[in-house]
């Protein structure tokens, strides 16, 4: 490494530490981090700043007021009461039935940060019709599911979320090799979809315990207000354009920041310009926005590059023991996460692709493939920007996000991933 090269390392050590540790508030230190950045000259500041004109920074914003306004109106406490008849009774079916929603959301809506705003509210005003007030495990609990089902569990539908789009893009670009939906969810979809979501649920229910203290009763059911009719008629449409963006290519950021400003319009919206500075979390978009100029400012300086050969030079990889190199590659990619976030692997991990399936013996297209295990699996909170924001959203202690983040990772690595290299060899993939 070069003095230049050094410098960035030192000041991404440095800020992912603060990150880790929670000794500062995670907003501060991503102004600290922009603020060093341009002292220390390091990168252009196309590069620091570039989390501002990222489609994920404005899934945040919007994502913010959406879940408001559903609030605001009422839709949430709504959906709540249609919720309560079947999971309300029971805290266990409370947390399956929340992670299996929000699951099923990932085939039909490619944003997590669509999808954790249109369900937190949703599932929150649920935690407070069964006694889950703010603090409560409970109620941490069900905000979790949402958050970790959101992110993780949807790395197994290709369009689904960030990371996945990150590595599709990075194929095609590097190798010319094209991924297909179906063929994608059968490789991951059993594992790291359906069995991972019963871990993630089992792990809720051991971390969070909790009883529902109502009854669980509906109340009777009362007329749509014109505010609600109105909200629904616009979810319904942006639900629609995000299911169709295949076919009109608008992103799925940009029809979200339409319909939060539809939201915000005087007379006709429903949140006003207060609630927008008070309820819309700005600190956690500043913290979202450094995260990923952070993962540009890696590959910016070639500094992801220089730890994947490094790490390249010392893993063992051997063609006559495929298990130990496979574990080994998801080792690799999993190391990346902690130096430029769940967006950034595939990114530095791709290029990197080739030189593993040479030294491991394995097929490129299936190292390609192993990386989803561990974007997929973050083990600090800091790693998944869409688990940030469920956070700020749903209030929820750091510590508690920790906790999960560290079981659920150790699931996956020692239990998930001898199943997943099992059915990669059933399907052929070895």
């Amino acid at each position: 490494m070069d003095g230049q090269m050094l410098t960035v390392a030192a000041l991404i050590a440095v800020t992912i530490g603060l990150w880790a540790t929670g000794k500062l508030p995670e907003y501060l230190t991503a102004l600290m981090f922009f603020a060093a950045a341009m002292v220390l000259a390091v990168a252009p500041a196309s590069v620091i700043f570039s989390g501002f004109a990222s489609a994920a920074f404005w899934l945040v914003i919007s994502g913010y007021v959406i879940g408001v306004a559903i609030a605001k109106t009422g839709l949430a406490a709504r959906a709540a009461r249609l919720l309560t008849s079947r999971f309300a009774n029971s805290y266990p079916r409370m947390v399956f039935g929340t992670v299996g929603l929000t699951y099923a959301f990932a085939f039909v809506m490619p944003s997590n940060m669509g999808r954790i705003a249109l369900l937190m509210p949703i599932i929150l005003a649920l935690a407070e019709r069964v006694g889950f007030g703010e603090g409560r495990a409970g109620r941490n609990g069900l905000a979790l599911a949402v958050a970790f089902a959101a992110f993780q569990l949807s790395a197994s539908v290709l369009p689904a979320n960030v990371p996945n789009l990150v590595m599709a893009g990075a194929i095609e670009t590097t190798y010319g090799l094209h991924l297909s939906y179906v063929p994608y969810l059968l490789l991951h979809a059993p594992v790291l979809g359906i069995l991972k979501g019963i871990a993630l649920s089992a792990c809720i229910l051991v971390l969070f315990r909790d009883r529902p203290e109502a009854s669980g009763e509906i109340e009777p059911a009362t007329p749509f207000t014109p505010a609600e009719k109105r909200l629904a008629f616009l979810l319904i449409v942006t639900l629609g354009f995000w299911l169709t963006d295949s076919l009109h290519g608008i992103a799925p950021a940009w029809v979200g920041l339409t319909a939060a400003c539809l939201c915000l319009l005087p007379k006709v919206g429903f949140v006003t310009g207060e609630e927008f500075g008070k309820e819309v979390n700005h600190r956690n978009a500043f913290y979202v926005a450094a995260i990923l100029g952070l993962a540009a400012l890696a590959g910016h300086s070639g500094l992801g590059t220089a730890i994947g050969n490094a790490m390249l030079k010392v893993a063992p990889l051997d063609p006559s023991a495929p298990f130990t190199s496979f574990a080994s590659i998801a080792g690799i990619a999993m190391l990346l996460n902690f130096a430029v976030t769940s967006n950034g692997v595939a990114a530095l991990f791709t290029p990197l692709a080739e030189s593993f399936a040479k030294a491991s013996g394995l097929p490129l297209l299936t190292v390609l493939m192993i990386q989803v295990i561990s974007f997929a699996t973050p083990v600090l909170p800091y790693q998944a920007p869409p688990i940030v924001v469920a956070m700020g959203m749903g209030k929820i202690p750091f510590a508690a996000v920790l906790r999960l983040s560290l079981l659920l990772a150790a699931i996956t690595f020692l239990i998930l991933l001898p199943l997943n290299y099992g059915w990669f060899a059933i399907l052929g993939w070895l």
